[in-house]
């Protein structure tokens, strides 16, 4: 796992955290999410590193999804993990 800032995000995310998770990529920010949970963590250069995240939070793999976020034009893109 790399050195990133990955925040779990339960509730909306603050100007802070998403500052913070397009530090490693600059213009997308890596995600997986949760669908059971509906929880997602993000940040860091991989999905994997996000998801290594939410199993450590109590997430099962067969519930994360991984998705890219792309803040300035609002455009998701995701696959199942």
């Amino acid at each position: 796992m790399s050195d990133a800032v990955i925040h779990i995000v339960r509730r909306l995310a603050t100007p802070v955290m998403m500052s913070e998770m397009l530090q490693s990529l600059d213009s997308y920010v890596k995600l997986a999410v949760d669908v059971r949970r509906e929880v997602l963590a993000g940040g860091g250069e991989l999905h994997a590193d996000c998801e290594q995240v939410l199993l450590k939070d109590g997430s099962h793999q067969e519930d994360i999804w991984g998705a890219d976020w792309l803040p300035f034009s609002q455009a998701l893109m995701y696959s199942m993990m």
